[in-house]
């Protein structure tokens, strides 16, 4: 993996290099192993912190790690094309807009003993910028060459706080397409729930039952680009013990797996219908 600029990442894509890289200020990485017309994404991976916001922030470590979307990268780390996040939505969060990415508060609890200063907020907001000029140039380049494209927006979340069962895997489709990619949506939404799980795990998938695919990232690339899909796929925290923190290694690999297969079969079926 190369540490490169944001130009230099822009200048690869455009001449449909292959590369792996870092950003140079460490907040994303980026690998396009083959140009094809499906990425994957995780904005939320990250668990970076600042150490000059440290002392300011009022959330513990696991408060952060809590909030945060654990071994997502991991789960889709075999594709041809994956962008991730290094740093904490705690820092900021790439899956909002960049005039509420920096939090005042986080789920209930003031984020800040006092208001960071504009300098530090603006070292935050420059990174979120520069991640979506890569993904801008990204899909553009990805448009251009298949003339449509679908994103997998891997995300997950916390189960336990939900006072009724909740699937293993929801899509949230609110802001998409469904007219238009309707069948192609639920094919992946059943898809999902076939995945075979350890330790007897079940699997079930709905779509807009516990998020609707609000976040930033669907949208930004849906109100930039006509011909592109993105799925919000969130993972229901099966795969870790979110109140002690600890990671289910087996059941991360077993995501892996059967997206290793499932992304490009759906990828391709999506191509030959709307290409």
């Amino acid at each position: 993996m190369k540490r490169l600029t944001i130009d230099e990442i822009i200048s690869k894509i455009q001449q449909e290099e292959l590369f792996e890289a870092v950003s140079a200020d460490y907040s994303f990485t980026i690998k396009i192993g083959k140009y094809v017309p499906y990425a994957c994404g995780a904005v939320h991976d990250g668990h970076q912190f600042r150490r000059e916001l440290w002392e300011n922030c009022i959330h513990t470590e696991y408060e952060r790690w809590f909030e945060e979307d654990p071994a997502t990268k991991e789960m889709v780390q075999t594709h041809p094309i994956v962008i991730a996040g290094m740093d904490s939505r705690f820092e900021y969060d790439l899956n909002r807009a960049p005039e509420s990415a920096i939090y005042e508060d986080a789920w209930g609890k003031q984020l800040w003993h006092s208001p960071p200063p504009a300098d530090m907020k603006q070292k935050s907001l420059d990174k979120h910028a520069n991640f979506y000029k890569v993904v801008h140039v990204l899909i553009a380049k990805l448009e251009e060459k298949f003339g449509v494209c679908v994103v997998y927006d891997m995300h997950s979340y916390n189960w336990k706080r939900w006072e009724r069962e909740v699937p293993t895997f929801n899509l949230g489709t609110g802001n998409v397409d469904n007219e238009r990619f309707g069948e192609l949506i639920e094919s992946w939404r059943t898809m999902l729930s076939e995945i075979k799980l350890p330790n007897g795990i079940a699997s079930s998938s709905k779509i807009n039952d516990t998020f609707q695919g609000n976040g930033y990232f669907l949208k930004f690339i849906t109100q930039h680009f006509s011909n592109t899909l993105v799925l919000a796929t969130e993972v229901k925290k099966i795969y870790c013990d979110e109140i002690n923190q600890i990671m289910f290694p087996e059941v991360v690999s077993a995501l892996e797996e059967a997206l290793k297969t499932l992304v490009p079969q759906h990828a391709d079926d999506f191509f030959q219908k709307h290409s």
